[in-house]
């Protein structure tokens, strides 16, 4: 498998979550089984069934999450320079259509967070705006049709 790229802030909201799962989640999901078990017969206990699935689920994200940082290349996006859209970059573009101005920052797919404006490398805005520069006019293809937009600003912030 090849390791894919990741914002420094990426890496470390990454580190976070596993430290927040390993050092609290992990010691409360483990004092709320042992607290179900104490109340008797596991085969009715719901407490005791929902903890267990919850600790399933801590597990297996304690599990990818390790993963996920093993295989990641932390890209310094601050000492990236140049014109065109690669990763890392902070674009800004203008709907022709409608006068909107939209900015993104393009990261890699486990970073994605929409609503702080952070859109994968691999979505299909991402891969439209790739390898594009400032002035570029471009048919960006959405799930509701398509929009041609105005590069107006690629920064690597």
């Amino acid at each position: 498998m090849s390791r894919k790229p990741i914002t420094r802030e990426g890496y470390k909201n990454l580190q976070d979550e596993l430290k927040e799962l390993i050092k609290v989640k992990r010691p409360k999901i483990i004092n709320d089984i042992e607290e179900a078990r104490s109340h008797g017969d596991l085969k009715e206990n719901a407490e005791y069934h929902a903890a267990k699935e919850q600790q399933g689920f801590i597990e297996g994200r304690i599990q990818h999450l390790n993963f996920l940082l093993a295989n990641s290349d932390v890209v310094d996006v601050s000492r990236l320079k140049s014109d065109k859209v690669q990763f890392g970059a902070t674009v800004t573009y203008e709907e022709i259509e409608s006068g909107n101005i939209v900015t993104w920052k393009i990261v890699g797919e486990d970073e994605t967070d929409v609503d702080n404006r952070k859109i994968s490398i691999k979505s299909p805005i991402g891969m439209a705006l790739l390898g594009k520069e400032e002035g570029d006019n471009i048919i960006v293809k959405i799930p509701k049709g398509s929009i041609e937009v105005e590069i107006t600003s690629v920064e690597y912030l």
